[in-house]
């Protein structure tokens, strides 16, 4: 009888991206165990026939509407700045990502304020007809669904927006070019020939608007629209059933898993080949006169919805309110956010680097596989990995607790939950995918035949990293750390949802005024997320025109073994 062969012995890198998998993987896991064997006894029927019909269809509703507008706005603007010289495009090609750097709830916050019965426009409007009431005239209703997609589609449209210039930049002018040879139009060859190509571009912008729409609670609470996530957090918190809220939980991994799905398949047979190996610089068309002027319009429209406007309600109250806003408390907020988002950009950035090197390290379908699922933690919605991260952290703390009091005989509580470590772990695990990419963009630029060269020069494997690779990769460190850290700070329902008690960052002080109807007394604080969230925002914008110009790329030799930089064009 022949003998089995052992496995394979594991190094020590392929071990800890498989550990990270699986601590990424708990709280998914978790919610669904949750939800199965629900302490409460089985909710299934009470939700089925209350809750869920219309949570699921004023959400399916919101990502119909919120899509259809961020395709729209995002695709033209995109097309636009790519394809036509008119008035303003380069301000407006920076610009028309800021609205990013505006999260959905604060622009909610703003509207609101601004469109509200006692908000600017209809007391300018009662003063300027000499209306008395609500009763005198009709106004649209800005706490409503249809508020909420305008207000969340300009907020959103920018992940479009980006993914399609990206695309309409990279594709052959000569295939363009073929299109207006055989008599197409520009609207016939955007449609016809831009547009396909873009398909795949334009799916994953939309998948990830639409993934904050579903994440979003904030905004979504305070227009009145009652959707999945709403459910959840008003399950849990008010009604203190937690199996309930993990059911809805796994109601929204379903539309998650559908999105993701969606996006796949609007992939499926995409296979393009250009006609040429040579590219050439877009020539844009010029627009003069109102061609022109309208096109600017359409461009600034879009930035003055998603972010001029926001940012006018809130430099207004900030100004108005100032005296409340330089405070203890205020800076007790900002050390409490600075604390957590900085803790988990380093935990992320770390962590992204022990995946990207094993899998560099380790070609094993496995390892592949291990580090792709440490990143589903983006996917999923904020109120669900909140659920998911409280059960494991709850039975950590029981067995410590445990050990505690067979071996010291105290009781050491609860040490993670409700605690400020499990904000972190949320973070890290929501946004890892976020770290793990930008250092995947480092590597990746960095040429093997150096690792080659560090291990005939006997450097280990660990060796190579700390002497060859990380010293190569500190712009994509930077970039991965910062862009962890805005989008930690920005983060409302995980930390509303897991924040200890009398515990308060920026985001969640700012829900909790607007809630007592005190935004004003939140605009500081909302400003300051702003700013930050600027960052971010124009270093990606940086990038893609960097590699749409073509700068050239740093490259090093071998000679960054003795702790050397050699850069050539």
């Amino acid at each position: 009888m022949a003998r089995r062969r052992p496995w394979p012995a594991l190094p020590g890198w392929t071990l800890v991206a498989l550990l990270v998998s699986a601590i990424a993987l708990a709280p998914i896991i978790a919610l669904l165990l949750i939800a199965v064997t629900n302490a409460e006894g089985n909710a299934w029927p009470h939700l089925l026939s209350t809750v869920l019909p219309a949570a699921v269809m004023t959400t399916v509703w919101l990502m119909l509407g919120v899509g259809a507008v961020v395709l729209f706005v995002g695709t033209s603007s995109a097309w636009l700045v790519t394809m036509y010289d008119f008035p303003g495009r380069r301000v407006f090609e920076w610009l028309l990502v800021v609205p990013l750097a505006v999260p959905t709830y604060l622009s909610a916050f703003t509207y609101m304020e601004l469109w509200d019965y006692s908000g600017w426009v209809q007391t300018a409007l009662r003063a300027l007809f000499g209306w008395q009431s609500a009763a005198d005239y009709w106004f649209p209703q800005i706490r409503s669904l249809g508020g909420a997609i305008f207000v969340m589609a300009f907020a959103l449209y920018p992940y479009v927006y980006l993914t399609a210039r990206a695309s309409f930049v990279q594709q052959s002018v000569c295939v363009l070019e073929a299109s207006r040879m055989l008599g197409h139009s520009r609207g016939e060859t955007f449609r016809r020939i831009a547009l396909p190509l873009a398909r795949p571009a334009l799916a994953a912008g939309a998948t990830l608007a639409l993934m904050e729409c579903l994440n979003d609670i904030g905004a979504v609470q305070f227009f009145g629209v009652n959707t999945l996530t709403v459910s959840v957090y008003a399950t849990w918190l008010q009604r203190s059933n937690l199996g309930g809220a993990a059911q809805i939980a796994c109601v929204m991994l379903v539309f998650v898993l559908f999105l993701l799905w969606l996006e796949r398949w609007s992939r499926r047979q995409q296979r393009f080949h250009h006609t040429t190996k040579r590219y050439r610089n877009l020539q844009r068309t010029p627009l003069s006169g109102l061609a022109g002027l309208l096109a600017a319009a359409s461009c600034a429209l879009p930035i003055l919805i998603g972010f001029g406007i926001p940012c006018i309600v809130l430099i207004d109250a900030a100004l108005t309110h100032w005296e409340v806003g330089f405070t203890s408390e205020f800076w007790g907020y900002v050390f409490n956010t600075l604390t957590l988002s900085s803790a988990a950009a380093a935990i992320a950035v770390v962590v992204g680097i022990a995946l990207t090197y094993a899998r560099k390290m380790d070609e094993r379908p496995l390892v592949h596989m291990a580090t792709r699922l440490a990143s589903v933690g983006y996917a999923v919605p904020g109120t669900v990995l909140a659920i998911g991260i409280l059960v494991p952290l709850s039975a950590l703390d029981n067995l410590v607790d445990g050990w505690a009091r067979t071996l010291l005989g105290v009781s050491t509580g609860l040490i993670l939950t409700g605690s400020a470590a499990a904000i972190i772990a949320a973070y890290v695990i929501r946004f890892l995918a976020v770290s793990q990419g930008a250092i995947e963009s480092g590597f990746s630029k960095v040429s093997p035949n150096l690792d080659a060269a560090a291990r005939t020069l006997g450097r280990t494997t660990t060796g190579t990293l700390r002497e060859v690779h990380l010293p190569l990769l500190k712009p994509a460190l930077g970039a991965a750390a910062v862009l962890v850290f805005v989008d930690s700070m920005k983060e409302l329902p995980a930390t509303l949802l897991l924040r200890p008690f009398n515990f308060d960052t920026l985001a969640t002080h700012i829900y909790t005024l607007a809630s007592f109807d005190l935004f004003e007394q939140g605009a500081l604080p909302a400003l300051t997320i702003v700013a930050v969230g600027c960052v971010p925002i124009f270093y990606l914008q940086r990038l893609l025109i960097a590699n749409r110009t073509g700068e050239p790329e740093r490259t090093v030799s071998a000679s960054a073994l003795s702790g050397r930089k050699a850069t050539a064009p």
